[in-house]
Formats: structure tokens, sequence, C-alpha cells
């Protein structure tokens, strides 16, 4: 029989999810410390090569482990494990009903040193605090580019996400048929979706880096520019320019925020805590030399890092439209929804011919 890959795997990263909730770290000695409690969720999560409970929270009902360090299991298991919804428990009860939304989009960028965008994508995730009472159903509307142009609104301001990946609580086949987005949350807080976008937008912070080495020093103009709009700002940008290995005695001077040195990366590192969109500032670095150095140096070979949060604020543009939230007792909830951005993998390369520009002034 030829076996689910795919399936293989989503199970192993649930798995390591589940021992990370009970014992925090997965590493020998947590493992060893815990063989038996791993021996009895093993025996829970998967049954005849088939996944079966696999909610950490469920589990958490009728797996603990005691101070002891003995397994402690109730005479009687939870409904949740053999029902329709294995991720969420009956009889919960909530003073104040409530759900947070919030909305995370990380930035992968390559820029080259000219500026060309060599890689761009958006990965984007949708994080959820469910405190219901009950077995509440749940609707949620995106802008969605497919369902939007199906009911013929090619006119409104969609996004067109690829590699959707849902929640299990997610009924897919609805999804599937109508784009509809409906399901039984779990309680707590959990991933509710994924996706991704590949999107060649502008970089939303810019940065060019002006080089000038002599045999004994070698002189940095580093220059930041925000290219998003100006009602937003970014947060705790950190920008971290590489410098030569062996380069000691620094010297900084910037227009806004501070400047460090890192010995053990060999990296020039700008803080600033509040970056306004359109904004443009300067930082110069001054490194000492020991010995006559060539021309094409190490150090060029690594890439400007680029650090920073945007809060209410999505690069691809994604929105929740509407939170319905229908429950048989009828309490009303109140959904809340936060948007953010956040850097991936963000780089900006070096150019090797950057010491040929104009001569920087001293610090």
């Amino acid at each position: 029989m030829n076996a689910n890959v795919a399936m293989i795997m989503a199970f192993l990263y649930k798995l390591l999810a589940v021992f990370k909730e009970y014992f925090k770290s997965v590493e020998e000695e947590s493992v060893k410390d815990n063989f038996v409690l791993i021996y009895e969720l093993l025996d829970e999560m998967m049954d005849n090569g088939y996944p079966q409970a696999t909610e950490p929270k469920i589990l958490k009902e009728f797996i603990n482990q005691s101070e002891a360090n003995v397994v402690v299991r109730p005479k009687a298991i939870p409904t949740a494990v053999t029902g329709q919804t294995p991720w969420r428990s009956e009889g919960i009860v909530h003073k104040k009903n409530e759900v947070f939304l919030d909305v995370i989009e990380f930035a992968n960028c390559l820029i080259s040193a000219q500026g060309t965008i060599l890689h761009a994508e958006i990965l984007g995730t949708i994080k959820m605090k469910s405190f219901l009472s009950g077995m509440p159903e749940l609707k949620l509307g995106l802008n969605d580019k497919v369902l939007y142009e199906a009911r013929g609104r090619r006119n409104a301001k969609t996004v067109d996400m690829e590699d959707v990946r849902f929640h299990q609580c997610v009924r897919h086949s609805r999804f599937e048929s109508n784009r509809t987005i409906s399901f039984i949350p779990p309680d707590g807080e959990f991933d509710f979706m994924t996706y991704r976008l590949d999107s060649k937008v502008r970089p939303l912070i810019w940065v060019e880096c002006q080089i000038e080495t002599h045999p004994t020093r070698i002189e940095y103009l580093v220059k930041a520019k925000s290219n998003f709009k100006r009602r937003s700002t970014a947060n705790n940008v950190q920008i971290s320019v590489p410098v030569p290995y062996d380069a000691d005695s620094p010297k900084f001077k910037s227009s806004v925020g501070t400047v460090g040195y890192d010995t053990e990366a060999s990296m020039m590192i700008w803080k600033i805590q509040s970056f306004p969109g359109q904004k443009q500032y300067i930082m110069r670095g001054h490194f000492g030399l020991p010995s006559i150095r060539d021309e094409e140096d190490a150090s060029m070979d690594r890439a400007l890092d680029v650090k920073f949060e945007i809060p209410y604020f999505t690069i691809s543009g994604v929105q929740v439209r509407y939170l319905k939230i229908t429950e048989k007792s009828g309490y009303k909830a109140l959904p809340w929804v936060r948007y953010i951005t956040r850097n991936g993998n963000y780089q900006i390369r070096l150019s090797k011919n950057q010491n040929k520009k104009k001569k920087i002034k001293n610090i």
C-alpha cells in the first residue's frame, strides 16, 4: 500500500506541537524524561496507522502528568474525542464572549544593490483567540478575489491568495464549492489559516549603503527610506550592516535612533524605535582596519538585514469583511481584528563596486 506522504508530514508537525504543549522544549533529555507520557500520547493520537485526536487542549483533558512524573488518566474519556468536533469540548462557558483575530503578514524580499527585486513573496497567517460559550457557528468573510468575481463584483479591492491552508475546524467542502469559510472554533488560541502571495511590491524599507575603503580605515554612509504611506509607522526597525571581520575602533553618527557594533557577528546595527512613512534617515559609520586590505573583502559577500513591524497595515491588502457568530443560546459576541506586517527574510545585497563611489566625509 502506498503511504500518504503529506499526511505523515502533517502528523509529525502536529506531534511536535503537542509535545511542546506538554513539555515546552523537544530535546533528547526531555524525550527521555517524558518517555511514558510520549507513549501514552502516541497511543491516543494514532490508531492502526491513522491520526486520531491531535488537539493539545483535548488531549490534556484526559492525559496529564502529576508532580511525581506519573501519567494520570480520568475514568471517562471526553466526548470530544469521539464526536464530530474533536477540537472542542462541550459545555464551555465564558463570562464575556469575544473573538480576537490577528492578521499577520511576513514580507520575504531579496533586493539587489541596484534596487531590483530578485525575489519577493508574502506569507500570511490569521491567528485566532476564541472565548465563546457553547458550540458557536462562525462565518468569516475576506476580500477573496475568486469569491468577489463569482458574485460579479470585479471592481472591488480584492486579493488572490495562494496555498491557502485552514485549521481542521473549517468545513473544506463548503470552501471548495462556494468559497464560504464556516467553522466551529476550538477554545482559546490557534492558527486559523495561512496563505501565500507572489507579489512584486516596492520594498517597504529601502536601504542604500555607500562604502569607502582606505588602507587603514573603512567608512559607511547608510540611507534608510520608508516607502509606505505617511499614516503608517514602522516600529522596532533594525538595520544590520556587515563590516570586515577584523574591523575595530567603531565610531557612529546618526540622524535618529542608536547605533551599535556586534563584534561576534561583525555587524553594525542601527536601531530606530519609530520610523514614519515617507521618511528618510542617515547614519554614518567609521571603522579602523589593522592592516592594508584588498579592495575585494569577504564582508561584501554578505547582505544587509532589515527587521521591522508595521501595525494596522497589511502589504497584500487582505481585509476581514465580516465575522458572523451564531449560537443557539442567542448571546452576542464581540469580534476584534488587528493587522500587522513584519519582516520575514528581508535582505538587500551590497555592491562590490561601492568603494568606487564619491568620497564620504569623515565623521
